[in-house]
């Protein structure tokens, strides 16, 4: 018993890099703590005398556990074209909650996920580990089961997607200010001014779930993003709709609810002071899991 408690001591050490390593793969919290907690069953199950590098081992472990979830998902999803916008961690703009705080660092925006979601399970592991914890190739090989060289081309080819996407501002304000110019002039039917936060490059994504999709999921382009978000108020009659302001995954953002009742989560991502993304998770079934008591 001794040394299960040990064990387990040592591994709750190490919860919170698990836990952010795994929210980087699998880019769901849910998720990431299911993986995490399969680590830690199979570690309960180990011989732990024999591990030289607890740290390396888990990390292995959570790693394949968590490329075989990646596969899991890509095998469910039945319209893959279709914008799959990931579990937003929204929290109060008083400060993220120091819970989320290792998991959000490095600017893991909506954006940022959105194209990890695009990666195949084996490059967006391969980038994932080496880019972001600099696990090296000759121990991300044997996971995916390719040679290193297989896997570091894997991870430079998920490094030109990634780079390919906008830097994000990192001041906080310069974030709202232009959030809320977006939903000033989306509310006051101001196109000039809603087409002046715009980049003219924006792309709005909407992940409406299950159901009847009201508009197009992807939008490209400021005056389509622009017609589309008029288009969403007249739908949902202004008078009625109330936005408050929150964190999505630390970046300014805006959740969205109509008689009281949660519309939407929308995440932003402002670069050189100019809105580059929308990301919107309006699926009915999702939204019910978020837990949003701290806008009362």
């Amino acid at each position: 018993m001794d040394e299960q408690a040990g064990l387990a001591e040592r591994f709750e050490e190490r919860r919170t890099r698990l836990r952010t390593v795994a929210f980087r793969m699998l880019g769901s919290l849910g998720e990431a703590d299911d993986a995490v907690q399969e680590a830690w069953l199979r570690l309960s199950r180990s011989d732990a005398s024999v591990i030289d590098n607890l740290d390396g081992w888990l990390t292995t472990e959570l790693a394949r556990v968590c490329l075989n979830m990646l596969r899991e998902r890509e095998a469910r999803r039945e319209t893959p074209t279709d914008p799959h916008v990931p579990e937003p961690i929204v929290t109060s703009e008083d400060g993220v909650d120091p819970e989320f705080a290792a998991i959000l660092a490095d600017s893991v925006g909506l954006a940022l996920l959105v194209v990890l979601d695009t990666l195949a399970p084996a490059e967006r592991l391969a980038f994932v580990l080496h880019d972001m914890f600099a696990v090296p190739f000759d121990e991300i090989a044997p996971i995916i089961g390719r040679s290193p060289a297989a896997a570091r081309q894997l991870a430079s080819r998920a490094r030109r997607r990634i780079q390919a996407t906008p830097v994000p501002d990192t001041d906080l304000d310069r974030q709202r200010e232009a959030v809320d110019a977006f939903f000033a002039a989306t509310r006051d039917g101001d196109f000039e001014a809603l087409m002046s936060v715009l980049d003219p490059d924006v792309v709005r994504r909407a992940d409406f779930g299950a159901a009847p999709a009201p508009a197009p999921p992807e939008v490209r382009g400021a005056e389509a993003v622009a017609k589309a978000a008029f288009a969403f108020a007249r739908r949902q009659e202004p008078a009625k709709i109330v936005t408050r302001h929150a964190l999505v995954n630390g970046a300014a953002g805006g959740v969205v609810f109509r008689e009281g009742r949660l519309l939407a989560v929308m995440g932003f991502t402002v670069s050189d002071g100019k809105i580059v993304a929308i990301d919107i998770l309006a699926d009915p079934a999702r939204l019910r899991e978020q837990d949003l008591a701290f806008l009362d």
